[in-house]
């Protein structure tokens, strides 16, 4: 769907980028979630698991930078991830107003479950795209995610 709008080449143009990006971007995360939904997880919770699998225990805050939520949202991932076992919160002894957050045994084995099937739907999802396609949609994606 293109946008209705009648302005310059230039707006037109914005808002059908616009458009097409967060359509393809909603549509590719439904499918997505759709996985993360068999599985009794959310994408945020997965998301969690992802970093503490992968750079070791964070804070709250550091946690929320990394998969760009809020304080509030990552408080509610990570009391849900906590009542599954899957992460445990350590108070920071530095500073003991902050929790260390550490990824569990079980919650390791879940991520390592649900890792491989989550890169094969995201490998699928791309192969639309060319590897030299895929790069550059990197760049380009990279270049508006940075943009001031």
């Amino acid at each position: 769907m293109a946008t209705t709008y009648k302005g310059t080449v230039k707006e037109i143009n914005a808002l059908n980028v616009y458009i097409k990006l967060i359509r393809s971007a909603e549509s590719l995360s439904s499918r997505i979630n759709s996985m993360f939904v068999k599985k009794n997880i959310t994408i945020s919770q997965f998301a969690i698991l992802d970093v503490l699998f992968n750079l070791g225990p964070l804070s709250q805050k550091e946690l929320g930078k990394k998969i760009l939520r809020s304080g509030g949202n990552i408080t509610m991932v990570i009391d849900n991830l906590e009542k599954q076992g899957l992460v445990e919160r350590e108070r920071n002894m530095e500073d003991r107003r902050f929790f260390i957050i550490h990824l569990t045994k079980k919650g390791k084995k879940i991520f390592e479950g649900i890792f491989p099937l989550f890169l094969t739907a995201v490998v699928k999802e791309f192969s639309v795209l060319s590897d030299k396609e895929q790069i550059e949609f990197q760049r380009m994606c990279k270049l508006i995610g940075l943009k001031d």
